[in-house]
């Protein structure tokens, strides 16, 4: 489903008045931020944080790709929905809830899951792939179809009280050279303990990444991989 807008509309409203101010932003970067395209491939705990701030800063065009369905036991780390919406498509409420935000932009809706068969269509469509999946096969079918594409994939991790975030695809570093065992990590039981505030800031931070490659300020994370843990609030970045 979709709702195409012209993306140059409303790039002077004033609810992006606060980041038009900001040097690294400014005109220039909130029309960058309207003509952009971002897939966001799993709208749960990761997924919430990233449509929102993205939402709500602008960008243009979003794609929401998911296949499941809200559950209660979603709604400790999943802001997006709320009680009423239990037993409904994720990417449906997903969807109206952006548009609730931000009726300026485009929200495409994908349910279904991304796979080898329909990920070289789908990413074709974006200029920058964001993960919100908990799946370690999905990660390694955006990493190879972004490479063959020459799309960004912005990667997003979390485990517990500890996550990671890195930028693949852009300069050297892909899923593959951050973790080479494939079959290793395809077999291994995702881990489902996690506090509700992981998903929240490491989703944050893979948004704060998508907005500086889209406006070209800073020094995103290509070719790096930070880490966080929430216990002792201790954070490296390293070369990958």
């Amino acid at each position: 489903m979709s709702s195409e807008k012209d993306p140059s509309t409303d790039i002077f409203s004033p609810r992006y008045e606060r980041q038009r101010l900001l040097p690294e932003v400014g005109e220039e970067g909130q029309k960058r931020l309207a003509k952009a395209k971002v897939l966001i491939v799993g709208v749960g705990g990761l997924g919430s944080p990233i449509a929102i701030y993205l939402a709500g800063a602008g960008v243009g065009t979003l794609g929401l790709i998911d296949d499941d369905i809200v559950s209660v036991s979603n709604l400790q780390r999943q802001v997006l929905y709320a009680e009423s919406q239990v037993g409904k498509p994720k990417v449906d409420c997903a969807r109206e809830r952006l548009l609730g935000l931000n009726s300026d932009i485009t929200v495409n809706t994908y349910r279904q899951k991304l796979q080898a068969d329909n990920a070289r269509e789908l990413i074709a469509q974006y200029d920058i792939v964001v993960d919100g999946t908990d799946n370690a096969a999905v990660r390694y079918v955006i990493s190879d179809v972004c490479v063959a594409l020459g799309k960004t994939y912005v990667y997003g991790a979390i485990c517990g009280f500890e996550g990671q975030v890195s930028v693949l695809c852009r300069g050297k570093a892909t899923y593959r050279a951050l973790y080479p065992e494939e079959q290793e990590l395809k077999d291994a039981h995702a881990a489902k303990a996690v506090i509700g505030v992981t998903p929240a800031i490491v989703g944050s931070v893979e948004a704060a990444q998508v907005l500086q490659l889209i406006c070209g300020y800073g020094e995103p994370l290509i070719d790096k991989l930070w880490t966080i843990d929430l216990r002792t609030m201790q954070t490296f970045v390293i070369r990958v």
